[in-house]
């Protein structure tokens, strides 16, 4: 055999250890809550629904090497726990608890000896390179039952186009969200005679599809917001008259609408639902019998928290909508008696600021939207009707009344949609 071998321990048995290249992988993702892996291989671990305890083999030799790799970026969401089975792990005793939390991370470790056990050789955290396209324009849709069905496309420069004819069941009162990256999602509402769970699909550009058989709890004045990068979730709303509730329906990145997950939070109609941070949600305000101002923050994997206590005047069926790429603003809204345009800004890790002054023309039953990779638009509204616009700078400068363009409406809903501009 000719050449040279390079960076290879030799085994107290006397046969020569695999090197890194020469590494196993597993063709299988491992999503369990405990996993047994073995030396000489590589593992992809997915914690994207639970956390993982990878327990390494009784017994190894010097040179033993296991690779272990974070599939899905949410080792930070879920740990990767180690269980070093009776060895030690960098000289302490498996008594000790050894876990890695940081997302995108891969673990590379190799066995030195009884005293100081499993050495990691790297630990390494790789930028999550691939970065998605922002969503560029938006979509106005539904509303008070006499305007219909109708939409109003936004372009990627804020402008807002003339009514679409409608497609779909009329009802207002709805909620909608981004999904797939691209594409959008109008869902629940009340027709002028009962509740719906029903959807409309929104293509990529622009399209609205017509019904979708509803998946849930029929109710109105929900939220919705973009979790995780493409996916959604629809939430809160009422189920009856004066029934609030909690319910949570995730939508997975093919527009699917999954049923009902028992609620969290302080059940409520009228809140508002944002992205932030790139994957995150934030659910804010409504009211529960009476207003409030209380939000509820939704990890990556789309997991509701319990309340955080509200910040800014309390109100309800206001708008909201992304800015600057990984903030958001919640506005307008109905108070106790009579309208605002306050605005609250959240921060890329959903802290909501005290109240901004409003800007604009008072309303409620307003909705909002992204558009232009960074910067927002509040539009339509009442009382009474309108269809005037708000635009939003990537800074979350809220600007003055731009003339409606449209057919004059409250009580709909917007997305964004479209990475094309």
């Amino acid at each position: 055999m000719s050449g040279t071998i390079v960076d290879n321990l030799t085994r107290t048995s006397g046969t020569i250890a695999p090197t890194s290249g020469g590494l196993s992988w597993s063709s299988d993702v491992i999503t369990a809550s405990t996993a047994t892996v073995s030396a000489g291989n590589g593992y992809w671990i997915n914690t994207t629904s639970n956390a993982c305890t990878v327990t390494l083999p009784s017994s190894a030799e010097i040179g033993d090497k296991i690779v272990l790799a974070d599939y899905a970026r949410t080792w930070s969401t879920n740990n990767l726990i180690i269980n070093s089975n009776g060895l030690n792990f960098q000289g302490s005793p498996d008594t000790y608890t050894v876990d890695y939390s940081t997302a995108g991370q891969s673990l590379s470790i190799v066995y030195s000896d009884a005293t100081k056990g499993w050495i990691p050789i790297s630990d390494d955290a790789v930028t999550d390179a691939p970065e998605q396209p922002p969503t560029q324009k938006g979509i106005f849709g539904f509303g008070t039952l006499a305007a219909g069905s109708v939409t109003n496309l936004v372009s990627s420069s804020g402008v807002v186009a003339t009514d679409t004819a409608g497609v779909g069941t009329t009802r207002y009162n709805l909620a909608a969200a981004g999904y797939g990256g691209d594409k959008a999602i109008f869902g629940f509402g009340h027709t002028g005679s009962a509740y719906v769970s029903i959807t409309n699909l929104v293509s990529n550009s622009g399209v609205v599809a017509t019904d979708t058989s509803g998946v849930g709890t029929a109710r109105y004045q929900p939220a919705a917001a973009i979790y995780g990068l493409d996916k959604a979730i629809f939430g809160y709303g009422e189920i009856s008259s004066g029934a609030v509730t909690s319910l949570t329906n995730l939508v997975n990145n093919s527009g699917v609408v999954a049923a009902d997950v028992t609620g969290v939070g302080s059940a409520r109609d009228g809140p508002s639902a944002v992205k932030y941070g790139t994957d995150k949600a934030i659910f804010g305000y409504g009211n529960t019998g009476s207003l409030t101002a209380v939000t509820n923050l939704v990890s990556n994997v789309g997991v509701v928290a319990t309340d955080t206590s509200g910040v800014g005047t309390v109100r309800t069926m206001l708008g909201s909508a992304s800015y600057g790429t990984d903030k958001a603003i919640f506005g307008y809204g109905n108070l106790s008696s009579g309208y605002t345009a306050i605005t609250n800004l959240v921060s890329n890790t959903g802290v909501v600021a005290a109240d901004v002054s409003g800007v604009g023309t008072t309303r409620g039953y307003i909705t909002a939207c992204s558009y232009g990779g960074d910067k927002a638009i509040f539009g339509y509204g009442s009382s009474p009707a309108t269809a005037i616009t708000n635009l939003v700078s990537s800074s979350g400068v809220v600007a003055s009344d731009t003339t409606g363009v449209g057919t004059a409406r409250d009580s709909l809903a917007a997305a964004g949609y479209s990475f094309s501009a």
